[in-house]
């Protein structure tokens, strides 16, 4: 038959290439000292975030977790995992693995690796793999390969794992290490019909190695239906879709398992397993979405939809996405997955909803332009959902404290969340009730002294930031001993207020969005770890991005990670279009944050003006540091003004859904 594949797709693994990765042994010896670390005799374990943090006594751990080193207990780990030198982390020329497993709780579960055969059976391969997972083996899994330069004269009998593959991608992406496939489990249908439906429409993406079809692997020499078959098929072409030649850098990957048992974790086959213990604080991840920086972005979405039928879900036009000068066009591509359900578990769990989002520059300047034209074609970075992300972040911060090893977040200027104003002291806040202002709080000469007291105090930076480790008897300390005679019986009428209105600032423009549907203690924990919030109708997306990962130099461009929480809705239908019953619960939940979108792009622009800052002021070059200085307020300024636009625009996008949504259901009855 001709046109798209009749397939089924769920994710699988992503497979990123890297310059080198450790011994077994030694990531072993980590996730044991981990362990150790977190059992039940050195912390308190939490559940949730307190207003100040988490219960992890991250000075403590710190001195328990030196001595372990010390002792050797940790194996060979890096100079900044001891002392001062923790305080200043750089994310360059890590170990992707080391970063998964000492971050963010991941541990090695499968190897294919020479080095480390065991069990009597020898593995033949030129390259050094290891497959790091989550609790749920079934959940987010990376495998990263390095070459490796000791081998001569073997190749791989498992093509994916050959060193080739390594090299070929190097060489058509600058030489820099990176998210080299993303790979897809086939469900149902056959993985036959993928490799016709390339054959027929785009023949160009299919490598030589795979040009007669899929390559089957026997799995059981017990068992001979235990087989699985793996197809390769490069992901982009170099332009313009069948007029240009294929991008030979990125592949898609897929898998069929057929016959023998169904088990959970990795299906690719040649890869050992391996036994892993998780610590007490470590979430499950799953696959959310899969992000691609490409010259042609309607070439790969028309190339999907002919050979897998996948559909547009999303578009973020140029007037959305833009920084400064910086702007691109972005589509949320992906299947139509058949998964329904009302069970907040099982709706986290299902990876069978694949979306792929896809970026194209629209200016020569910005990020995703310095990607490409850095780089080439590639993914930008891999999406990944966890329950509860404010403690995912928090334990991810207090263990890179701990060990010196993991991951930073990108930054967020504080001004996402809200900051102290004069005019906010005069209004006063909101009522948590009746969302409605006091009609006035202060005197204009009363508020503005109380703004000088907490800036020259230190509580609050000169924008207004109020310091996240302000507690109110900070403040009220401060103003009660320096307030003016001529304030003082003003503010001590107004004192509760006043302190209300304060600690209100910290959240006040994610207040203005979602209300009381968060505690303040919640609040303060987004605030705290700099996650981004966005809103469609009752359901969140919370959102955070890591720094650059495969990065060898600061300032080259390379893929970062993102973690995910979505918060779907109380299940119950739009009462406007009549529908009280209970829904199920959408894939995909909470949008692909909108007004984020702008916010990850800003953020990534303002990154690199900070950096420029501090490299200017490093050499005395005043000229360039204000330059670099005013560049930072300019996309401040242009996040600021654009989150009640980016609101309005997520609420008529969510109010277009639940309206189709509607209309299709009218139509089935």
């Amino acid at each position: 038959s001709s046109g798209p594949a009749k397939v089924d797709l769920s994710f699988s693994h992503i497979h990123a290439y890297a310059d080198a990765v450790s011994d077994l042994e030694e990531y072993k010896r980590w996730e044991e000292a981990l362990n150790r670390l977190l059992s039940s005799r050195n912390h308190v374990g939490r559940s949730r975030l307190d207003e100040r943090g988490g219960e992890l006594d991250v000075g403590g751990l710190s001195g328990v977790w030196d001595k372990q080193c010390s002792d050797g207990e940790a194996g060979r780990v890096p100079t900044s995992a001891f002392g001062d030198g923790k305080d200043i982390f750089s994310p360059q020329n890590r170990d992707l693995v080391l970063q998964l497993v000492a971050g963010l709780g991941f541990r090695v579960t499968g190897l294919r690796d020479s080095k480390n055969i065991g069990g009597g059976s020898e593995i033949r391969t030129n390259t050094r793999s290891f497959l790091v997972t989550t609790r749920d083996p079934s959940g987010v899994q990376i495998l990263v390969t390095a070459v490796d330069e000791n081998v001569e004269g073997i190749k791989d009998e498992y093509l994916h794992f050959e060193a080739t593959n390594v090299r070929r991608f190097l060489s058509h992406h600058r030489g820099y290490q990176g998210i080299a496939v993303l790979a897809f489990e086939v469900i149902s249908g056959s993985i036959n019909d993928i490799h016709r439906s390339y054959k027929e429409m785009h023949p160009k993406l299919i490598p030589a190695e795979y040009a007669k079809g899929p390559r089957a692997y026997k799995i059981s020499e017990i068992d001979s239906h235990d087989i699985t078959e793996v197809l390769e098929i490069y992901a982009y072409y170099k332009g313009e879709k069948l007029i240009s030649d294929a991008d030979l850098g990125t592949r898609l990957r897929f898998v069929q398992r057929k016959g023998g048992k169904n088990e959970k974790g990795c299906v690719l086959p040649g890869i050992k397993a391996v036994k892993a213990e998780f610590d007490t604080i470590s979430q499950a991840a799953y696959c959310d979405h899969w992000v691609s920086n490409v010259v042609s972005r309607t070439g790969f979405l028309d190339t999907l939809e002919d050979t897998l039928g996948f559909v547009p879900k999303v578009d973020f036009n140029a007037g959305v996405v833009a920084a400064g000068e910086a702007q691109i066009e972005s589509t949320v591509t992906g299947n139509n997955s058949k998964f329904l359900t009302t069970e907040r578990e099982q709706a986290l769990r299902d990876q069978s909803q694949v979306y792929l989002p896809i970026n194209n520059a629209l200016s020569e300047v910005g990020h995703v332009h310095g990607f490409l034209k850095e780089i080439g074609q590639g993914i930008q970075h891999v999406a990944s959902r966890v329950d509860d992300l404010p403690l995912f972040v928090q334990n991810g911060n207090d263990m890179r404290c701990i060990t010196g090893e993991g991951f930073t977040f990108l930054r967020i200027p504080r001004s996402y969340y809200g900051v102290l104003t004069k005019e906010m002291l005069i209004q006063g806040a909101p009522d948590r009730k009746s969302g409605e202002y006091s009609s006035s709080l202060l005197s204009p000469p009363c508020a503005a002294c109380i703004l000088y007291l907490l800036i020259g105090s230190g509580l609050s930076s000169p924008e207004g930031a109020i310091a996240l480790s302000c507690s109110r008897e900070d403040a009220e300390s401060v103003l009660d001993k320096n307030i003016p005679a001529e304030h003082k019986k003003e503010f001590e009428s107004k004192k509760k207020h006043v302190l209300n209105v304060i600690f209100h600032s910290v959240y006040t423009n994610l207040y203005n969005l979602l209300g009381d549907r968060l505690t303040e203690k919640e609040y303060r924990a987004i605030v705290r770890n700099m996650i981004l919030v966005d809103v469609q109708g009752q359901d969140l997306l919370l959102q955070i991005f890591t720094c650059n990962i495969l990065q060898r130099e600061p300032g080259q461009e390379a893929p970062f990670l993102e973690f995910i929480q979505r918060v779907c809705g109380n299940g119950q239908g739009s009462k406007k279009h009549g529908n009280n019953h209970q829904m199920p619960l959408k894939p995909g939940c909470g949008g692909f944050g909108i007004r984020n979108f702008l916010t990850l792009f800003l953020s990534i622009e303002v990154s690199k003006a900070m950096l420029e800052a501090s490299q200017a002021k490093e050499i005395g070059d005043d000229d360039k540091y204000f330059i670099a200085q005013a560049m930072v307020k300019v996309f401040t300024d242009q996040l600021n003004e654009s989150n009640p636009i980016l609101t309005h625009i997520s609420d008529a996008m969510t109010e277009e859904g639940e309206a189709e949504s509607y209309m299709e259901g009218a139509q089935a009855r």
